[in-house]
C-alpha cells in the first residue's frame, strides 16, 4: 500500500536581537513583545542577544564583538535568521546580511508579515500592500540582499512579496494605484460616516493597545462575533454595532486595529482612514490591559498613536480590562481619560458601570430641557426616546409633558414650538 506524507514547510527559527539605548526596561519589555511577534507571524524564538549602547551602530546596527557573538549564536542554535527589534536602515540590512550572511528582519517586516496574513476585507489589504510597497520602497536594496538568501517565510507574505524585485519606478507607480484605490474606498467609508452621523446617534470609539481586550468588550455588549483570540492583532478590520443602554439611548460602537509600540509609520499613513473613526467620534474608549505589567508603556503608546492622528478633544473613558486576572486590586488611574472604569469584558464584572459612565458622558454633551409637546409635533418624542434621554412624561390636555436630555438639533425644534 501506498504512503502519503503532508509536506509541511519547515519553522523558522530566529535569534531576536536589541540594541537597548538608555531605558533598560522599556527595551527588555519591547524585546518581549517582539518575540510574541515573531510566535504570532508563525516563527519560532531560539535565542535573544542584547546590546546596551547610548546609539545603535548607524552602519551595522551592533557592535563588532556582538556581531561576532552572533555568528557563533546562528550556527549553534541553527538558527535560519535574525529579527532587530527596531526599523532598519537599508546600509543596515545590507550589511548585516553580508556579515552574517543569513537572512535578516527588523520589527517592521514582522508587523506588515502579520497585517498581511489577518487582512481580509478589500480595504484591509489595499492598506496592508500600500504600506509594504512603501517599506519595501526605502529598504529595496537590502530587501533583495537579505532575502534572496533563504527567500519566503515570515516578512515576505501578503500581496506585497511579489513586488520585492521591482524597481523604485515600478513601486511608485504601483503606490499611486493603490493610493487611488484607497482613496476610492475611503469615500465609501466617508459616505458611511455621513450615513451614521445623519441618525445622530452618538458614535463611541474603541482604541486600545493590541490583545487589550477591545473585541471581547464589543463581542459581550452586541454580540457582534468578532473574533477575539489571545494574539496579537487578531482583528484588523473596523466593526460597528448598535447598542441600546440601559435608558433606552441608541449609540454607535466601533472596534479600531490594536495599537502598538514603534507601530510603522507607513502602516499609520496606509491604515488613516480606518484609524480615524476616532476622529470622528462622539467618545473614545481606550480599553488597557490591567493585567499586563507593562502597562503604562502601552497607555503611552495609545496616547502617542492618537496624537499622530491628530485626535485631541475628545471624552475618554479609559476602561481597565482584565480586572479578574489579577489577584490584588490595586487603585488604577489614567490622568489623560475623563473616567475610568475597572471591568473584566471576559466575565461582564464591571459592565453595569461602563454603561452608566457612557451615559453620564452623553447626557454631559447634552441639554436637559422641560417642556410640553403639541400633539400635532409628537414625532419630536420619538426623536428625543431614540437619541436622547426621555427622564419623565406626562399626557395633558394640550400636549406631553416631558423632562429630558436633547440634541442641540431637537432643542432648535423644540424652541421652535414654544
Amino acid at each position: 500500500m501506498a504512503q502519503f506524507f503532508e509536506n509541511k514547510q519547515e519553522q523558522e527559527r530566529v535569534i531576536l536581537v536589541a540594541v537597548h539605548e538608555k531605558q533598560e526596561r522599556a527595551a527588555d519589555a519591547s524585546l518581549e513583545e517582539l518575540a510574541e511577534l515573531v510566535k504570532t507571524a508563525g516563527a519560532v524564538c531560539v535565542g535573544t542577544l542584547t546590546q546596551n549602547l547610548e546609539y545603535s551602530n548607524g552602519v551595522t546596527y551592533l557592535g563588532k564583538g556582538k556581531l561576532e557573538e552572533l555568528k557563533t549564536m546562528l550556527v549553534a542554535l541553527d538558527a535560519t535568521g535574525i529579527v532587530c527589534d527596531t526599523e532598519l536602515t537599508p546600509a543596515q540590512m545590507k550589511n548585516l546580511s553580508q556579515i552574517l550572511d543569513t537572512k535578516i528582519m527588523d520589527r517592521t517586516m514582522i508587523i506588515l508579515d502579520i497585517f498581511a496574513a489577518r487582512a481580509n476585507t478589500r480595504e484591509g489589504k489595499i492598506q496592508v500592500e500600500l504600506a509594504q510597497l512603501k517599506y519595501n520602497a526605502t529598504m529595496l536594496v537590502g530587501l533583495r540582499d537579505s532575502l534572496s538568501r533563504l527567500g519566503g517565510g515570515i516578512g515576505t507574505r501578503g500581496p506585497g512579496e511579489k513586488k520585492l524585485e521591482m524597481d523604485r519606478r515600478l513601486i511608485r507607480e504601483e503606490i499611486s494605484k493603490l493610493k487611488r484605490e484607497l482613496d476610492a474606498v475611503k469615500k465609501h467609508r466617508e459616505t458611511q460616516r455621513k450615513l451614521r452621523s445623519s441618525n445622530s446617534s452618538p458614535v463611541i470609539c474603541i482604541v486600545g493597545y493590541t490583545n487589550a481586550g477591545k473585541s471581547t468588550l464589543l463581542n459581550y455588549l452586541t454580540d457582534a462575533q468578532v473574533l477575539s483570540e489571545d494574539k496579537l492583532f487578531a482583528t484588523l478590520d473596523p466593526t460597528t454595532r448598535m447598542l441600546q443602554l440601559p435608558n433606552g439611548q441608541n449609540i454607535m460602537l466601533t472596534d479600531t486595529v490594536g495599537f502598538i509600540s514603534k507601530l510603522p509609520h507607513h502602516l499609520i499613513q496606509a491604515f488613516r482612514s480606518t484609524l480615524e473613526e476616532a476622529k470622528y467620534s462622539d467618545i473614545v474608549l481606550h480599553v488597557v490591559d490591567a493585567s499586563n505589567p507593562d502597562m503604562d508603556r502601552q497607555m503611552y503608546a495609545v496616547y502617542e498613536t492618537l496624537s499622530q492622528l491628530d485626535i485631541k478633544d475628545k471624552p475618554i473613558i479609559t476602561v481597565f480590562n482584565k480586572m479578574d486576572c489579577l489577584t490584588d486590586k490595586p487603585i488604577l488611574k489614567d490622568l489623560r481619560a475623563d473616567a475610568t472604569v475597572m471591568m473584566s469584558a471576559k466575565q461582564g464584572t464591571g459592565v453595569e458601570q461602563l454603561l452608566q459612565t457612557i451615559e453620564n458622558k452623553i447626557a454631559e454633551s447634552q441639554t436637559y430641557v422641560e417642556a410640553v409637546i403639541p400633539y400635532k409635533a409628537t414625532g419630536i418624542l420619538n426623536d428625543i426616546r431614540k437619541f436622547g434621554q426621555l427622564l419623565e412624561e406626562e399626557y395633558l390636555e394640550n400636549g406631553i409633558s416631558i423632562k429630558a436630555y436633547v440634541r442641540k438639533q431637537d432643542l432648535a425644534r423644540l424652541e421652535e414650538l414654544s
